[in-house]
């Protein structure tokens, strides 16, 4: 399978593109999903969390309160290391289970947020990054998400540069642009995507059923 790795600064509408690229075809593998999975109640990183930063990070129901738990890390960078250390091997795990069971031809979209900030291009054939301006970003966070300008701003400058993330780009989309814009651009890439994978296929050795399944192909 062709394995997309998707990404982009809070704000920048990336739920958007991913949306689009599943009504193409793709396979979503969304991260943020599930990181909400490996922390609902009754799981073993639920309980992590809760030892880690207190009860006070519940909910009254006895779920995860993240705008609480938000509030607490994204202006603290040891304390987001910390749910980053909870979180992040259990989402993998998940992930990995997830992509195991698409198609061998399938094209699957890793939507993973902080797939810059933790090095992970090098698991991915290619990498989208989708972009929109800061004032872009702050403008959705503040009008759609309802967050406070020092918690939009806070939670942006948690995450890696505008500059950093377009370095591993591959693909760039555009986001500052109307959604009819937008939809074009997603259609072209996905062109893109099903292109790719065609090569993949065509140029992948065969393989003795005995054989584990090939490593990735370096990154420039």
């Amino acid at each position: 399978m062709l394995k997309v790795g998707l990404t982009g600064g809070i704000g920048a509408g990336k739920s958007e593109v991913s949306r689009l690229l599943v009504e193409c075809g793709a396979v979503l593998i969304d991260a943020d999903r599930i990181a909400r999975e490996v922390v609902a109640p009754g799981t073993p990183g639920l309980a992590a969390v809760v030892d880690a930063f207190g009860p006070e990070v519940l909910a009254e129901d006895g779920s995860l309160d993240r705008p609480r738990l938000g509030s607490l890390v994204f202006a603290d960078s040891a304390k987001l290391s910390v749910l980053n250390s909870i979180v992040h091997p259990l989402v993998g795990a998940r992930s990995r289970e997830l992509e195991q069971a698409a198609a061998e031809d399938a094209v699957v979209v890793h939507d993973v947020p902080l797939l810059t900030e933790n090095g992970l291009a090098p698991l991915y054939d290619l990498v989208i990054v989708v972009d929109a301006s800061p004032a872009t970003r702050l403008d959705r966070l503040l009008r759609l998400r309802g967050m406070t300008e020092e918690d939009a701003r806070a939670r942006m400058a948690a995450q890696a540069s505008r500059e950093k993330r377009l370095e591993i780009a591959d693909i760039v989309i555009d986001n500052d642009v109307p959604l009819e814009r937008l939809e074009r651009r997603v259609r072209e890439v996905w062109a893109e995507l099903v292109r790719a994978e065609r090569v993949r296929r065509a140029h992948e050795p065969r393989r003795h059923p005995d054989q584990g399944s090939r490593e990735h192909r370096p990154r420039a």
